[in-house]
């Protein structure tokens, strides 16, 4: 590329700012979107950005865009986070890439992101969601259930027992009453449960157990997975 990654982030960069919003920035906090770092550009908007880039660095330009993906996150910029995590070439993250990127996130909607567009592509992704759900921090914690929770939905090609194995981690961690860490421990099950007729009744025979526990989060967690998987 004629352009260098960091010079491409800077004018990204610049595009960004020339789309804040101080009223969407407010709009998102009520929603528990952190508003530091935060322009208020619209995810929309963001994604357009995404694919134009995509579209710019053509065939074999996944080096290029890695490297506009690195500088974008080493902004602090929120939304410049959300775009690196769309255009990131996953073949070339790395276990410490990862370390370093997780430790940054402060805000659901970037945390979800990350982990559906970008780490879930990497090779990493089903040890990793092992070893974060393990995590005291919140947002690491809460990386490794979204991790498992959307690996359950793309990985069609996956055994189901490497799913199976999952559910005793979710069991543990049942009882974290943090809101960001027990919506995603939540999720994690449902979309496990979901995955095929072979896990439904694991799934399901974990959420009725959760359903009767006598912590109030395992209960939440129990009784609102059971209510979508009894559906299935």
């Amino acid at each position: 590329m004629s352009v260098t990654g960091a010079q491409r982030a800077e004018e990204l960069l610049g595009q960004l700012r020339s789309l804040a919003d101080p009223v969407n920035v407010a709009g998102m906090a009520h929603f528990g979107i952190s508003a530091e770092g935060t322009l208020g550009v619209s995810v929309a908007q963001v994604r357009v950005m995404a694919r134009a880039l995509k579209r710019e660095a053509g065939r074999g330009g996944g080096a290029w865009r890695h490297e506009v993906a690195l500088a974008l996150w080493e902004s602090g910029v929120h939304e410049a986070r959300m775009l690196a995590g769309i255009i990131d070439d996953p073949t070339l993250v790395t276990p410490q890439q990862m370390e370093q990127q997780v430790a940054d996130l402060d805000s659901w909607d970037l945390c979800d992101g990350l982990m559906i567009n970008l780490y879930r592509c990497t090779p990493y992704a089903y040890e990793t969601a092992i070893t974060w759900t393990g995590r005291a921090e919140e947002f690491v914690k809460r990386a490794g259930f979204v991790l498992m929770a959307t690996l359950a939905v793309h990985e069609k090609a996956w055994t189901d027992e490497r799913f199976l194995a999952l559910l005793p981690i979710i069991e543990r961690e049942a009882t974290d009453p943090r809101t960001m860490v027990k919506k995603a421990v939540n999720w994690a099950l449902r979309q496990i449960g979901k995955r095929s007729v072979t896990l439904l009744p694991s799934a399901l025979a974990l959420a009725e157990r959760l359903s009767a526990s006598g912590d109030a989060t395992a209960r939440w967690i129990g009784k609102d997975a059971a209510r979508e998987l009894r559906l299935r």
